[in-house]
């Protein structure tokens, strides 16, 4: 969640890497914590306690402890079902894989949600988690189609609340991703916010219920999505 994956990618150099099989690679400690170790999880060539995420059970039986977060089951759950539907999966991993204080990631290639265990116990963290990540896959959606690796605004930069665009500005200053991160924090602090953006996507109403920027019309348009 701490970086725009593109750039994520472009600074691990793995766009260009050799495949691993996962079988038979495992990280060392010194992989630990690093942007080796994170882009291994992304790329799905390091699977070991890895586990996809179907519903709000499976990461309270992950999280083990006596873990409930049934506060935030339904909307939770029409996440997953809502990502599932137009073609991502979530997964929960230990916090080792991640660079440190990053809570989760959205990775536009492989088309997957990962979430970091360890930093997510807290459902209100939890939660906030999966609407940012959730939204960037709405991103995703918004830049013609899940398939392609493009994410897009999906509201005009005017209408992100102050307090939000504070709070990007801050964590993100100087990073090229910093409009699409504006919004991801907004829709992250609001309910149903990103399971609406997931519901126009999963319709193919998306262009409908969020009339694209002009610059991602432009792009829309040029790339054949939309017509003029």
């Amino acid at each position: 969640m701490k970086k725009v994956i593109t750039a994520l990618l472009l600074s691990m150099g793995v766009l260009g890497t050799s495949p691993i099989n996962a079988a038979e690679y495992d990280l060392q400690t010194e992989d630990y914590f690093t942007n080796g170790s994170m882009g291994c999880m992304m790329m799905r060539e390091c699977t070991k306690d890895v586990k996809k995420v179907k519903s709000i059970k499976d990461v309270e039986l992950y999280q083990g402890k006596g873990k409930d977060h049934s506060l935030i089951a339904t909307e939770f759950n029409n996440l997953v079902e809502l990502m599932n539907e137009v073609g991502v999966n979530v997964y929960i991993a230990p916090q080792y894989y991640f660079l440190i204080g990053t809570r989760g990631v959205y990775y536009t290639v492989g088309n997957n949600i990962f979430l970091n265990s360890e930093m997510v116990e807290r459902s209100s963290s939890l939660m906030s988690v999966m609407r940012h990540e959730g939204w960037h896959t709405a991103q995703d959606c918004m830049a013609g189609t899940i398939k392609n690796s493009m994410i897009a605004i999906i509201v005009p930069e005017e209408t992100v609340p102050p307090y939000f665009n504070a709070i990007a500005n801050d964590t993100y200053k100087d990073n090229p991703g910093l409009d699409w991160e504006r919004e991801a924090y907004w829709a992250g602090h609001s309910e149903g916010m990103t399971v609406k953006a997931l519901e126009a996507c999963a319709t193919g109403a998306m262009w409908e219920v969020y009339p694209p920027t002009p610059l991602t019309k432009e792009y829309l348009v040029k790339e054949g999505y939309i017509k003029e």
